[in-house]
């Protein structure tokens, strides 16, 4: 079994790429304190590493 994460959107997007803007979508944030719980793989890691300014992670 992976380990499962909590990312939640702590800052707007506003002003920000629109790759990073496109990056908080594809994790699944609709709106700013929003929380996901995902499963840590590559891919997410990689994702949330685009975007540790804008978003807040501790494992669950």
């Amino acid at each position: 079994m992976r380990k499962m994460i909590k990312i939640k959107w702590i800052k707007s997007a506003i002003g920000r790429s629109y790759k990073q803007k496109r990056t908080i979508r594809a994790l699944g944030l609709k709106r700013l304190n929003h929380e996901v719980t995902k499963e840590l793989t590559p891919q997410i890691e990689g994702m949330i590493r685009k975007v540790s300014h804008l978003v807040k992670v501790e494992e669950v």
